[in-house]
């Protein structure tokens, strides 16, 4: 899992990068947005460029690139994520529910 340039462990040896987290750390996590929970982190994709965080939500899945401009807060003992995404990304699914 990549954020803010680190690479998140797969092996069972604890991260000692401060910004890496095993994914099992973060699914089931909240996903925070503007103090408003707007989903749930079901699992994560690794690709070469970026991690993305699958995020349910009740309209449907959001795909989040795992960057620090978009993920600024992660709070594993809070169990949140504090997103501030790209325009865009989370308002189709709120016009598609409303």
């Amino acid at each position: 899992m990549r954020r803010r340039g680190q690479r998140c462990r797969r092996d069972r040896t604890r991260p000692t990068e401060k910004d890496a987290w095993f994914d099992h750390e973060l699914v089931g996590l909240s996903v925070m947005r503007e103090g408003l929970s707007v989903g749930t982190i079901s699992r994560l994709e690794h690709f070469p460029g970026q991690d993305l965080l699958v995020v349910d939500t009740p309209a449907g899945e959001v795909l989040l690139p795992f960057v620090a401009a978009f993920v600024p807060q992660v709070d594993v003992a809070g169990g949140s994520v504090t997103i501030t995404p790209p325009g865009g990304l989370f308002e189709s699914l709120e016009e598609a529910e409303g």
